[in-house]
């Protein structure tokens, strides 16, 4: 009879292989998971960008489906790097077990799990990307440090909620080097730790740093909830804070706790990591972030300046985003498709707050918020692809939005619910505060949307409808209609005016802000977005151009290489110095561009000069100042 059995499961296998008849999806349901998951990654090669995996998953006799994540919390898109996953072998009982790729979903694995198995051991390698990169896809490894995000290097089994599903990790790292992780350890043994079992839904969002160059500060000594700054880098010297560094960080957990007046977390830990060899960028989760940024962050003023609203940001997330969540972005588990449609708050909101808490803690003056928001909302202004695109489509279309391609950026649109998002917070909260004469502001609206549950890190949902509830608790007024107005709004205008009602004004001059300065210094680009209506590499690449703008109207285009101006070799100085130029002259800016294997001269007719963006005062109280104003 056992013979026999065996022989019409691998029929059935077989016919389930060769047509690729998969099983449509079933809801995954809300009761734990017969048996513990366990993991062992050995991260011993992760200087050559290898990371071996094992993985153990009980499993009954019978069909049975494999998940690798595909929404990442966080990424708003179905980005899970899979197809940097290679040599997968599954066995049971020391016998290999064929799978096959859902057609219809390239992240589901179906297989029939053999009669007397009673788990599935999984091996493969997670190939670590190249330079660069965003998010899932980003290079994560260096000789000298790695940084890893556990759904690269786990599968988990279909039709349960991750929250129900329990695992027990394992990570090897080279000799020598130090880690840190949210995740809390169980045992040591030599280079490997072995953490104590988590919810596949915390592993997930649990990530881990380690590195050979090494640093570990308190950013709440006083505080009984532990809050730590963790730091690798690829040398010695780029992991150390100076003491106003430290200093700021420490004013960030107070000024946060002073905002919130609530934590969601049992302890919290920045993972920073410093490489120019590494993509650059941060992962919000809840009782940690993943922050990677230049090796000079920390060691060179202009850098850290440029860079320093970063952790703020996603520090806000562990409240905006991971403990109050858009109802739509949350799921049961990681194959469950999200919508996007209120990252105008889950992204904007905490963009606003970002730039508020980075003030506050004093990593920048009030003067450089001021540049930042000068350059956001001249950025905003020229947004040409407002005439086609809201604001609530480009939040709609994030998963596109997020990997669109390079050019037209002002046209298409981009992910714009995040710096326009600022504006828009910006104006509600200046709109808060004229309403009720200064009694209220966005900061009560904070304490009560996300001042709940004091230490619980259980995530709660809302809605729209929620949020314009609570902004009516702070401040009575047709919240609904002055937020659809301008997140439905297409047209030739920014349509909002938080900047104005703040007291002050975006204007522009021939002298850059010293926001721009550092950008320009730092990246070796131009940004004439303002006056030619393009900007451009070091070596003349046009990274984008103003839609009917001058440099559109005279025929240039993103992708193009500038070769010379007005007939010298180009560089950023030589073509702002032809914009000069062009200012008292009746002559047009010679270019002469390359497509591909073509070579054209291009006449720009503009005459305006340079512009760049700054706030000025103008009437009315300052209430810029007001809210970026540390709180007592």
């Amino acid at each position: 009879m056992k013979n026999v059995r065996s022989k019409l499961l691998v029929v059935a296998l077989g016919a389930a292989l060769s047509s690729g008849a998969l099983a449509e999806k079933a809801p995954p349901v809300d009761q734990p998971y017969p048996g513990m998951l366990t993991l062992k990654v050995d991260l011993s090669d992760a200087p050559k960008k290898i990371f071996r995996v094992h993985e153990t998953i009980p499993a009954k006799p019978g069909a049975f489906t494999l998940y690798y994540p595909q929404w990442i919390p966080g990424e708003h898109s179905p980005s899970g790097p899979i197809d940097n996953l290679a040599g997968l072998i599954i066995t049971a009982n020391g016998k290999r077990v064929p799978w096959r790729r859902d057609l219809r979903d390239m992240y589901t694995l179906h297989m029939t799990v053999p009669e007397g198995a009673s788990a599935l051991q999984l091996q493969f390698q997670f190939l670590s990307p190249g330079e660069g990169g965003m998010f899932g896809a980003s290079a994560s490894s260096t000789p000298n440090l790695v940084d890893v995000e556990f759904n690269q290097v786990a599968f988990y089994p279909a039709g349960y909620y991750t929250r129900q599903i329990q695992i027990q990790p394992t990570v090897t790292l080279p000799a020598g080097w130090q880690f840190a992780t949210a995740m809390e350890v169980q045992a040591r043994n030599g280079a490997s730790t072995t953490f104590k079992p988590i919810s596949f839904n915390n592993f997930v969002d649990s990530p881990l740093i380690a590195g050979e160059h090494f640093n570990r500060v308190d950013l709440n000594p006083k505080g009984d909830v532990p809050v730590h700054l963790n730091v690798v880098a690829d040398e010695a010297d780029q992991v150390k804070l100076s003491a106003d560094q430290l200093k700021q960080h420490r004013n960030l957990v107070d000024q946060a706790d002073k905002l919130f007046g609530a934590h969601h977390y049992e302890h919290y830990d920045f993972l920073l990591t410093l490489s120019d060899h590494t993509g650059h960028f941060g992962l919000e989760h809840h009782q940690s972030s993943d922050d990677r940024l230049p090796a000079d962050m920390l060691t060179d003023d202009s850098s850290y300046a440029l860079m320093a609203s970063l952790m703020p940001h996603e520090y806000v997330h562990s409240w905006c985003g991971k403990f109050r969540r858009p109802a739509k972005l949350w799921a049961p588990d990681f194959n469950t498709v999200e919508e996007d449609d209120l990252l105008w708050v889950y992204e904007g909101l905490t963009d606003y707050w970002a730039g508020v808490l980075t003030t506050r803690s004093g990593m920048w003056t009030a003067e450089q918020y001021r540049d930042a928001m000068a350059n956001i909302a001249a950025a905003m202004s020229a947004r040409t692809g407002r005439a086609w695109r809201s604001l609530q489509d480009t939040a709609d279309a994030a998963p596109l939005t997020y990997y669109g391609g390079g050019g037209w950026g002002n046209y298409r649109r981009g992910t714009d619910f995040y710096p326009e998002g600022q504006l828009l917070w910006l104006d509600v909260d200046t709109q808060i505060r004229q309403l009720s004469h200064g009694k209220h502001s966005l900061d009560d609206f904070a304490r009560d949307f996300f001042g709940m549950d004091d230490g619980s890190y259980v995530t709660k949902t809302y809605t729209f409808e929620d949020v314009v509830d609570t902004l009516n608790q702070v401040q009575p007024y047709d919240w609904k209609t002055f937020l659809r107005t301008r997140l439905d709004y297409t047209g030739d205008e920014l349509p909002e005016h938080g900047i104005e009602r703040g007291g002050w004004k975006l204007v522009y001059t021939d002298t850059p802000n010293a926001e721009t300065k550092a950008s320009e210094a730092m990246r070796h680009n131009v940004n004439l977005a303002w006056s030619l209506g393009l900007s451009a590499s070091k070596s003349g690449n046009i990274y984008d151009v103003q839609w009917d703008g001058p440099a559109f109207k005279a025929g240039l285009v993103p992708g193009l290489d500038i070769v010379a101006v007005n007939g010298k070799d180009y560089s950023p100085d030589a073509l702002k110095d032809a914009v000069k130029a062009a200012q008292t002259s009746k002559a047009p800016v010679e270019l002469l561009v390359k497509n591909v294997d073509v070579y054209t001269t291009i006449k720009v007719d503009y005459h305006g000069g340079l512009k760049y963006p700054h706030l000025v005062r103008a009437d009315g109280k300052d209430l810029l100042t007001v809210i970026t104003a540390p709180r007592k």
